[in-house]
């Protein structure tokens, strides 16, 4: 592996520009120790600088690709006192973090330890990635931070630089923090005596240690200049961004008629600048000026630039841009384009088209207006009555040019009304299994609502997904399971999200999903193919734990989720999490999204129940837990007479499970089938999972945690649902 390490196939696979890249940039300075860990065998860590600062391995085993470590014991001791007398410092590693590294854990940790408190460190860590030095203990520490998580399962190579109170902090040759209120100098910590020097140990006996491997290591007395930094950094820095150069997908550019998006920043975290051939019809920022209609098709090179550290690669795209449509073009597209789902089998309210994406207006006529009007809104017959048939007719028109076209709705009698005999629980189990990010379900004891049992389990009673995604990330979280108006439909939404096999939260957040998992059922046993809808703007980096509520004041589900919203194109600013709020009749069609909440800091996981024309909404405080912000991690419960975007909220009570739990997340509310009682199950994250609360005054926003209790082994954010005696028999049947 080395710092000689090939680019290989991947940089030949795509047109780029390399630049001469040396395999270590000159420095002013030598380090003063240097591990090349090029040793095939024994327990000493040879110093390349000539210093004599040579280690001893604690365990790990010596590869092709540097020193491995195991997580459990293995670490490398280094000399004492490495810090004293220093004023200025860099410190570099090439490491690999293996995807199942637990955390809190240290890359690296120079100082003193005394007992589980540190005394005077400087470390670095990858969740969070930071390095931070301190005199004393985490209390003291002053810290320079990414504020990302390090990308797991492939290597890196990171830098950190002190000198004159300011502090740098590279990943892969580029900076990507910077503390210029740094007090403290490497020869403060121990007043120059150290004695905990480690590789792949932290300073903290309660901490892990590193599940990973090392290529380099090397400190240096001074502040290298970030172009020695990325001088030394360049063989991963040019494999890394001609990965970038690789991933970009403008999608099928053959055929352009909206803007583009040119995305800005690769998944290593490169920098991504654009030109163009013609700016005045494809501009560095996408934006697309279609020629005019009577003028030719235009062609339009665009060019990617990505830069990581002092390396730079480029990719070429070829957009063609089609001039305007005419009339008679436009039309045709539009009313291509129109799609009622369900036609064969209405229960809803349906979405009826009234624009084009191409400048139509789209009218429409219904034969039997009182089954389904020309807003879409559905009227069907009594339990037991007639099914119709409904000819809709729509007429796209743009200029003298129309087309019309012709359906056929077919509208089935209401269903037999039924009392509720039991609860389905839909839930995922988390990430830390392949198959915890996929849908969960149990079914209650009886009408017991803090009793289940899992569905679908194996031959040794482990419970097994009962849906899973093979889309997207081809995982899923969060599932919200909502049944309609009607009752004999139902709809199965989830965040489009996989951490586990990569652990990187960064990512999951600043370039996640901009869509929900959606699969739609008339029976709960048998399911719709799964298909991913985007319900994000661009600005977004996330989409999670959607959930929906029909509004009978709009005929329409209003569907909330939690998004960070960017004001870079980086998604480097802006960061924390708004709900938002969009409109839809069949979970395909959705209105723009718009923010629902902004409190001006992280709010996620928001939750609804409605009972006497009041709506009562859960939402988790994301902010730390401190002394200032005391409700933070916990739930806040508010209330409103309407489900309009712009409807007013008013506050009922915070700090919910506070004193009966750590923290908590992922509410979700039902109402008992047999009394008026409410339950709120809220997911105390990092302990003891869903832990049930119960009211009999949703009004007052005092829940009760329960005491005796019967759940899934590990459910995480997922739905309660009441059911039919019917509907829990074919559950019991099927699973």
């Amino acid at each position: 592996m080395k710092s000689q390490r090939l680019l290989g196939t991947l940089v030949a696979a795509i047109a780029v520009a390399v630049p001469a890249v040396p395999a270590v940039a000159a420095t002013a300075d030598a380090p003063l120790l240097w591990y090349e860990f090029d040793e095939a065998s024994g327990q000493t860590v040879a110093d390349s600088s000539g210093n004599g600062r040579t280690g001893t391995l604690n365990g790990g085993t010596w590869t092709d690709e540097g020193l491995a470590l195991d997580g459990v014991d293995d670490y490398v001791d280094l000399p004492d006192d490495l810090l004293a007398g220093l004023d200025a410092i860099t410190v570099t590693a090439e490491v690999y973090i293996e995807t199942d590294q637990a955390s809190p854990y240290f890359i690296y940790g120079l100082g003193n330890t005394s007992g589980s408190w540190g005394s005077g460190y400087l470390f670095a860590t990858g969740n969070g990635y930071r390095t931070a030095i301190s005199t004393c203990h985490w209390t003291c520490e002053q810290n320079t931070g990414s504020g990302s998580d390090l990308a797991r399962g492939t290597w890196n190579h990171l830098a950190y630089t002190l000198a004159d109170g300011t502090a740098v902090l590279y990943l892969n040759g580029q900076e990507v923090a910077r503390n210029e209120a740094v007090t403290t100098t490497p020869g403060d910590i121990g007043a120059g005596t150290t004695v905990a020097n480690y590789l792949g140990r932290s300073l903290y006996s309660g901490d892990r240690y590193l599940h990973g491997r090392f290529a380099d290591f090397r400190i240096y007395d001074g502040a290298l200049a970030a172009a020695d930094i990325g001088g030394l950094a360049a063989h991963l820095s040019a494999e890394k961004a001609a990965e970038d150069a690789a991933a970009i997908d403008l999608g099928d550019t053959s055929a352009v008629t909206a803007d583009l998006d040119l995305p800005g920043q690769g998944a290593n975290g490169s920098r991504i600048t654009w030109a163009s051939s013609d700016p005045e019809v494809v501009a560095v920022d996408g934006t697309v000026t279609r020629p005019d209609m009577d003028d030719p098709d235009a062609s339009v090179t665009l060019t990617a630039t990505v830069i990581l550290g002092t390396v730079q690669q480029q990719r070429d795209f070829t957009a063609t841009v089609l001039a305007e449509y005419d009339d008679e073009e436009a039309v045709a597209l539009d009313a291509a384009a129109v799609l009622i789902p369900n036609l064969d089998d209405v229960r809803s309210s349906i979405f009826l088209p009234t624009a084009g994406a191409n400048g139509s207006t789209i009218t429409w006529k219904s034969n039997k207006p009182n089954v389904i009007s020309t807003d879409g809104i559905v009227n069907r017959d009594e339990p037991g009555g007639r099914t119709y048939k409904v000819k809709l007719t729509a007429t796209v028109t743009r200029g003298c040019e129309k087309e019309k076209l012709s359906f056929t709705a077919v509208v089935p009698p209401l269903p037999a009304e039924a009392d509720y005999t039991g609860y389905l629980f839909t839930y995922f189990t988390g990430e830390g299994t392949p198959t915890g990010e996929q849908v969960y379900g149990a079914l209650s004891d009886g009408n017991d609502p803090l009793a289940f049992t899992e569905l679908n389990r194996d031959s040794n009673g482990t419970a097994q997904p009962i849906l899973t995604s093979d889309q997207g990330e081809q995982g899923v979280r969060d599932p919200f399971l909502i049944r309609s108006p009607e009752g004999d439909r139902f709809f199965l939404i989830a965040t489009d999200l996989k951490i586990n096999g990569n652990g990187d939260w960064n990512r999951a957040q600043r370039h996640g999903s901009l869509s929900i998992m959606v699969w739609e059922s008339d029976d709960l046993v048998n399911w719709s193919e799964g298909r991913l809808v985007q319900v994000s703007p661009e600005t977004a980096g996330a989409t999670w734990a959607p959930e929906a509520y029909w509004d009978p004041a709009q005929n329409a589900y209003v569907v909330f989720w939690a998004s960070p919203l960017f004001s870079t194109d980086d998604h480097s600013e802006g960061f924390y999490h708004r709900m938002m709020y969009a409109t839809t009749r069949d979970f395909v069609h959705f209105s723009e999204a718009q923010v629902w909440v902004d409190q001006g800091y992280s709010t996620i996981d928001s939750t609804m129940i409605e009972d006497g024309g009041t709506y009562y909404r859960f939402t988790k405080d994301e902010r730390s837990n401190s002394s200032s912000t005391p409700c933070g991690k916990f739930i806040l419960a508010e209330t409103a007479t309407s489900l309009a975007a712009d409807a007013d909220w008013s506050f009922l009570a915070d700090c919910i499970g506070s004193g009966a739990m750590s923290a908590g997340e992922g509410p979700l509310v039902f109402k008992s089938n047999t009394e008026d009682k409410w339950y709120l199950f809220i997911d105390e994250f990092g302990g003891r999972g869903y832990i049930p609360f119960e009211t009999t005054d949703l009004a007052s926003g005092e829940w009760t945690p329960v005491a005796d209790y019967d759940l899934p082994a590990s459910p995480r954010h997922g739905t309660v649902i009441p059911v039919t005696a019917a509907e829990y028999e074919r559950l019991q049947t099927a699973w």
